[in-house]
């Protein structure tokens, strides 16, 4: 029932820009905060950006700040990752995840692919 579903990821060349979104349903989304997670080939999965539930306060990873952008929709239902300036240390799998802060509940989405690549 609970359910993350990511999309926009792709191939991209250095410099450039992505966009990645992550539309959530199954749980009542207003009370969680969001963040993105990712993991590149033969690394651990870390997190790169997060967002509160009302969206009031974000924070980002030293190695993506001023060039990545979270953002959240509540109306929507969706999270999104402006990506700017793109390296190819950037290439992983981004992951949209969801997690209540009381409680601790968490969700993952499935992944989208992002290629920084000449």
């Amino acid at each position: 029932q609970v359910q993350l579903v990511e999309s926009g990821g792709g191939l991209v060349q250095p410099g450039g820009s992505l966009s990645v979104s992550c539309v959530a349903s199954g749980f009542t989304f207003t009370t969680y905060a969001m963040r993105w997670y990712r993991q590149a080939p033969g690394k651990e999965r870390e997190l790169v950006a997060s967002i509160s539930a009302t969206g009031g306060r974000r924070n980002y990873a030293d190695a993506v700040k001023g060039r990545f952008t979270i953002s959240r929709d509540n109306a929507k239902n969706a999270v999104y990752l402006q990506m700017n300036s793109l390296k190819p240390e950037d290439t992983a799998i981004y992951y949209c995840n969801a997690y209540h802060v009381i409680f601790e509940y968490v969700y993952w989405g499935q992944g989208t692919q992002v290629t920084v690549s000449s």
